[in-house]
């Protein structure tokens, strides 16, 4: 999108100068400007950094290094500042919903662009995946269809890890592959990520010698927490003897009711729901084996998809894996568990009126239920507009009145006005920027042509409006 081209100008304009800018696009052979909400080929975008290196002198993984951080401040001034911070409480969660962010972002960005155009163009982004080490490192799995680009992620992961959550970290690249088993996105870098805590210039004297890895903060107070109640319990019961009782850990304040430390969820000794209310209740929902064989579904797929009615029947029968990319196999689900996974039905396996409409796309997560050892996707229909909605001959009332997709539709239809309105104004602005570049050209040629014509002192007063008396 038009979004990321802007950026890269924006960073070459700001650091090294308009001039700078104009001779890199030219060389590229690149316009200008760019819409936000328009798709432009990658070749131009590969282009504009290729000339980049050669313009500015500077090897490609420090220029794209340098505008990975430029894109995350870029992203904060451009309204997304509270999206990012809202991601996660700590660097690991942060990264884990980066997908979700990516598919937010594509039901706007798709949507209006479906909306403008009327044909569907799809947000090829990459894919994260991040994995806890018990030394207190990450490895970092970057999944893209875009080669050569991987050098970004350092960059934006390094300035999101300082501005939210105050620590600085290396990021150095373990391992590189091609993923040929992948349906998509199939180069896959892996990242070792150490993080450092950031202190004060006086703490960070003293730390500097025992750098640490993924320091949990909450952990921390917790514990010292804990030493503190061991210490009140010992002193309380000192003077009635050496043994001293161990302290229950006391996680809410009763008086107030606010959480004090960790959380100990409480389960029912058995579950409290029928399976006719559990189905209804999630229209959406299948449950499968290993096998990939079907032990249950939601009414609303059952409604759409019939053949889920014969339990027993394998999943990959009726669907394919849109998102994550991955072989539609168990193992494959399970090593990308906490990503977002999207299902589209295969229309050869629809019933025969949903032959001429677009297939249904469903998303939402997986969890793996290990005393059944079965597979649960909690899911919803993925529909973006109105017009998708009545594309699917569906109507709101097919979707749970608990679930947010009812909410989500409506207000990306109000959304796609703002943003159709935004494209305009965007367009109107370019079309004025053209004219006015025009306009000075010709400018410039009537002066020209004036002053060869006129002696300089009798065009200069022309061209203050000034009146010239008629002379020898």
């Amino acid at each position: 999108y038009g979004f990321i081209n802007t950026c890269l100008k924006s960073l070459v304009v700001e650091k090294y100068g308009e001039e700078t800018w104009e001779k890199l696009r030219l060389q590229a052979g690149v316009q200008d400007s760019f819409l936000t909400f328009e798709v432009y080929k990658d070749e131009i975008t590969m282009q504009l950094i290729d000339k980049a290196c050669k313009v500015l002198g500077v090897p490609a993984d420090m220029v794209l290094r340098e505008f990975g951080k430029y894109f995350f401040e870029f992203c904060k001034r451009s309204g997304y500042d509270h999206m990012l911070r809202t991601l996660g409480g700590n660097l690991y969660e942060f990264i884990e919903n980066l997908d979700a962010l990516h598919s937010y972002l594509s039901l706007s960005y798709q949507a209006s662009f479906d909306f403008i155009c009327f044909f569907p163009q799809k947000m090829n982004a990459p894919s994260f995946r991040v994995e806890k080490n018990e030394d207190g490192s990450m490895h970092l799995h970057y999944y893209s269809d875009r080669r050569g680009l991987c050098h970004i992620v350092p960059g934006i992961i390094g300035a999101a890890a300082l501005d939210f959550f105050n620590i600085e970290i290396s990021m150095k690249i373990v391992n590189q592959t091609e993923e040929e088993e992948r349906t998509g996105k199939k180069e896959h870098i892996v990242f070792l990520v150490t993080q450092n805590p950031v202190f004060p210039y006086k703490e960070r004297n003293e730390f500097s010698s025992s750098p640490q890895c993924l320091v949990d903060s909450e952990k921390q107070i917790e514990n010292q927490l804990n030493k503190e109640d061991l210490e009140k319990a010992k002193n309380k019961t000192g003077d009635r003897g050496n043994s001293v009782c161990p302290v229950k850990k006391i996680h809410i304040c009763l008086a107030t009711g606010k959480l004090l430390r960790g959380f100990d969820p409480v389960y029912p000794k058995s579950l409290w729901i029928d399976t006719k209310t559990f189905c209804n209740g999630l229209p959406f929902h299948i449950v499968f084996d290993k096998e990939l064989k079907v032990k249950q579904a939601g009414v609303s797929i059952q409604k759409i998809v019939p053949g889920l009615q014969t339990m027993g029947i394998c999943l990959d029968q009726y669907f394919r894996i849109i998102h994550p990319e991955v072989p539609f196999t168990i193992s494959s689900i399970q090593k990308f568990i906490n990503s977002q996974f999207v299902f589209q039905t295969r229309r050869e396996m629809m019933p025969e009126s949903w032959k001429q409409r677009p297939m249904l796309e469903l998303r939402g997560q997986m969890m793996w239920m290990e005393p059944l050892q079965c597979m649960l996707y909690l899911c919803s229909p993925l529909l973006r507009t109105l017009h998708e909605l009545e594309e699917r001959q569906m109507h709101i009332a097919d979707i749970a009145p608990h679930d947010v997709t009812r909410d989500l539709i409506l207000l990306n239809q109000q959304r796609l006005a703002e943003m159709e309105l935004s494209n305009q104004l965007e367009r109107k602005k370019e079309e004025l920027r053209i004219l006015s570049k025009h306009l000075e050209e010709e400018k410039k040629k009537t002066e020209a042509l004036l002053y060869a014509m006129l002696p300089q002192h009798v065009a200069n007063q022309l061209k203050e409006g000034k009146r010239v008396e008629a002379g020898e």
